[in-house]
């Protein structure tokens, strides 16, 4: 009776890897790096919480004086910040659905950069917040909340992210290359959102003229996912790989089709025909092509590592 079995494999998550004898005997497989729970438990958690901010600033724009941690008196503004905030429902859901680590990351240091960057922008500005007894109750609650968010959220990233890091296992293949011109479109992306980003967060006063909109201080500082999304893009390049970039590119088509939309809602507030207000028009152009062809690259090519099926145990007499 012959005893061999090959044992089931969970697809996906790893490959044969043949070695000098592999005709005769196969070595162990090598496993591709899975996404942990506790990561994915906390992408989908951080998906949640930005629904929940995007309600507050997309839906109830005019009532951020009672729905939100601060008043955004700009409807424009707090449109704008509303739709970053479900563009990263797409990233982070999706990310947390993936089953292997590097088709999930993309999402990772993009929220890490953007928690940071907020929790920074709203202890700088902390007075302009809703904790006073002028305000209500649950108005108050809804700001102690965002506060204790900001402050978890990048702790527990980081606590996570070392559990990541520690998983054995390695990358699948590149398999779903991106056109070479879209190299070049991704790091224009990633130098204009880190420059605008970075000058609108250290500077808000002088930088604020680089805006299509007005800004004040506070929510010039909260366009922090502006440094995320250079962030994304620069991790793009360095992923070279459509199918690892999906979340994102869902996240940017989600993002240009909600910035339309607040700009059709609030257009008196927008300067059109300035150079800021062309240039942001001509951006979110840009970023619907780039999400469009890095989804359609990476829906249109199979992973390059397949994966057999179980073989069920049998016996040969």
């Amino acid at each position: 009776m012959n005893r061999n079995v090959v044992g089931p494999t969970e697809p996906g998550l790893h490959q044969q890897v043949p070695g000098r004898d592999a005709a005769a005997e196969p070595r162990a497989a090598a496993g591709l790096r899975p996404l942990v729970p506790g990561m994915r438990r906390l992408l989908f958690t951080a998906a949640v919480l930005v629904l929940l901010a995007g309600f507050q600033l997309f839906v109830f724009t005019g009532r951020t004086g009672t729905f939100f941690a601060w008043t955004i008196a700009n409807p424009l503004a707090a449109a704008f910040l509303g739709a970053g905030y479900w563009a990263s429902v797409a990233i982070e859901a999706l990310a947390g659905r993936q089953r292997l680590w590097a088709n999930a990351r993309i999402a990772v240091p993009t929220v890490f950069v953007f928690t940071v960057l907020t929790l920074a922008a709203t202890l700088l500005h902390l007075g302009q917040f809703h904790l006073g007894g002028q305000f209500a109750a649950g108005t108050r609650i809804v700001t102690v909340a965002w506060i204790a968010i900001y402050v978890l959220v990048p702790v527990l990233m980081l606590v996570v992210f070392g559990v990541q890091a520690r998983t054995p296992g390695i990358d699948p293949p590149r398999s779903a290359p991106l056109p070479v011109w879209l190299y070049g479109v991704l790091a224009a992306q990633a130098i204009v959102f880190l420059g605008v980003g970075v000058a609108l967060f250290a500077a808000p006063g002088p930088a604020a003229p680089l805006w299509p909109w007005k800004l004040t201080p506070l929510v010039a500082q909260a366009t922090a996912w502006l440094i995320s999304l250079g962030v994304a893009a620069a991790q793009a390049l360095l992923e070279r790989d459509a199918r690892r970039l999906r979340p994102a590119a869902v996240g940017y088509l989600l993002l240009a089709a909600l910035q339309a939309i607040a700009l059709a809602r609030y257009p008196h507030q927008f300067h059109w025909g300035t150079a800021p207000g062309i240039i942001y028009l001509i951006f979110l152009g840009v970023m619907v092509l780039t999400g469009a062809v890095g989804l359609a690259r990476g829906m249109s090519h199979r992973p390059a590592t397949q994966v057999p099926r179980p073989v069920q145990p049998s016996n040969t007499r």
